[in-house]
Parts: structure tokens; sequence; C-alpha cells
């Protein structure tokens, strides 16, 4: 049976300035511990100048690697507080990196653990978070007298669809979580007078 997990959509970027220190979080999904730590050297590359590029990530959809470092920073005050935040969330196959420029004032440590949690959480949502559900894709093909129907059922169906093109007729991609695919399925036909024509096109993992 195939799980939905958690995890990011795409790279993220955003900042907040804490006691004039800049915190600066970048998240970004990674499949692998390669494509993490791949991360993690682009974005230090990207800020030597910066004192601190504290980081988590986790890997696997049974969070079976998971990694931190304060970089620095007195001990359990950033990569600690990073990693309570993605298994808070619940996100994995993701790298988050969150870079400091000191700004000349000491958070101390209760400062610094919600500075890097705030720099963790923003991270993320920049990132955009997303589940990752089995996903069937099926091309379809439909009469333009029933296109509008057709959209208008979909806004209350959980589905959606990629690739609208119009030729002699309307086709399209639909893309139903497993779970429903044939309820949506069977909705759309009665929708339509059985007028839908579909051949299933594939499966995988997609963003819901």
């Amino acid at each position: 049976m195939n799980t939905s997990y958690t995890t990011v959509r795409a790279e993220g970027r955003d900042e907040v300035v804490i006691t004039k220190s800049r915190f600066i979080g970048y998240a970004a999904p990674c499949t692998t511990e390669e494509e993490a730590l791949e991360f993690l050297q682009k974005i230090r590359a990207a800020h030597r100048d910066a004192r601190h590029h504290c980081y988590a990530y986790v890997i696997g959809r049974n969070q079976g690697i998971m990694r931190y470092s304060d970089d620095g920073e007195p001990g359990g005050t950033a990569g600690m507080p990073m990693m309570d935040v993605l298994r808070g969330r619940g996100v994995v196959d993701c790298c988050v990196v969150v870079v400091r420029y000191f700004g000349g004032v000491l958070l101390g440590t209760g400062g610094l653990v919600r500075a890097y949690t705030k720099g963790c959480q923003i991270a993320l949502d920049a990132a955009g978070v997303v589940q990752m559900e089995w996903t069937l894709r099926d091309l379809c093909e439909l009469p333009y007298s029933c296109w509008d129907s057709l959209r208008h059922a979909l806004e209350r169906l959980p589905a959606r669809l990629e690739n609208v093109s119009f030729g002699v007729a309307v086709s399209f991609d639909l893309l139903t979580r497993e779970k429903d695919r044939d309820s949506v399925l069977e909705s759309l036909q009665n929708t339509t007078g059985r007028q839908l024509e579909n051949i299933p096109a594939g499966e995988g993992y997609a963003s819901w």
C-alpha cells in the first residue's frame, strides 16, 4: 500500500532580523543524504562571510536519516530546535539551513533557540509544505458541449486538471488520488452523460 508523506514543494528562502542578528532560512526537498549535503554546501558557498550555517535534515519517509548541527552556536541552541520543527510538522526528505549574520548582541540560550526555530519555520513556509499522496493520471477527452458542466463539477471534487488543450474535442489530464479515482470518474461520467473518455496514463506521488 502506498502511504502519504509530508515534504516541501520546492526550494524556498526567507529571513528575519532578531536583536540585530540576521537569520536567513533556506529549505529544499532532498531525497538522499548526498542531495542534502550538496544543498548545505551551496548555501555555505553563497554566505561565506556568515558566522554560522546551522542545519537539520530528515531523509526517508520513515525518518531513516536525521542529522543536525549547531555549527559553532552553543550546544542544543540551533540544530536541535530546527530538527524539532521538522519532526513536529512531520516533514521528511527535506534539508533546512539557517544562516546567521551576527549583529553584535548576544541572544542567550533561550533567544537562540527561538531564533533558529523561527528561521526553520519561515524556511519551510517559503518552500511550501505539501502532502504527497499516491496519484493516478488519466488522459481524458470530452465534447465541447460538456466542458462547462465538467468544470463546475470539478469545483467540488477532489481532482485537478493539467495539460488542457482544445482541438476537435477538449483533452486534458485528470489527476486523482488513488482513493478518490473511482468515485470522481463516476461523478464526472454522470455529469457529462457518459461522454467522458478516459485512459489510465500512469501513477506516482504528487502534492496535494
